[in-house]
């Protein structure tokens, strides 16, 4: 059986920022910023005022999500303890490991969310529903 994850296990990194008079680049490589190998790469952008996104939590995928432009939260949950991530620069991350509950909230107005996936999409190593991931904890 898998370690229980936390929401203590959610880690926000901060990414190098090379600054030139040109203006700034922060490179993402796999297992080296981040601790996985990227397969996919989305960006989630027009969130009306107000609106949340995610509210899920993933079975097998590891996520990393950056504020590439504007600001929101998220909120993290492990079944037991809740914990909100504030992200409002392109050089921090935050990184979530499976059999997190996690959604996006406040997203400020021109907000861009990028967000790097460990796995390619698929809708069945997805869990939607919160009473669902509760009943299933023990398993993630």
């Amino acid at each position: 059986m898998r370690k229980k994850v936390s929401v203590y296990d959610c880690s926000v990194i901060e990414l190098p920022k090379l600054h030139d008079r040109a203006g700034n680049i922060t490179p993402v490589t796999n297992n080296i910023e981040i601790p996985f190998d990227v397969k996919r790469i989305f960006y989630i952008y027009d969130i009306p005022g107000g609106e949340g996104r995610g509210a899920h939590a993933h079975k097998e995928c590891h996520q990393f999500l950056i504020a590439a432009s504007g600001s929101f939260e998220i909120e993290l949950n492990d079944g037991t303890t809740q914990r909100t991530v504030m992200l409002n620069r392109p050089y921090y991350g935050l990184h979530i490991p499976p059999g997190i509950w996690a959604a996006e909230k406040g997203f400020s107005s021109g907000a861009i969310c990028l967000v790097l996936t460990s796995h390619g999409y698929n809708a069945d190593y997805y869990i939607r529903e919160y009473e669902e991931y509760i009943k299933s904890r023990d398993e993630l």
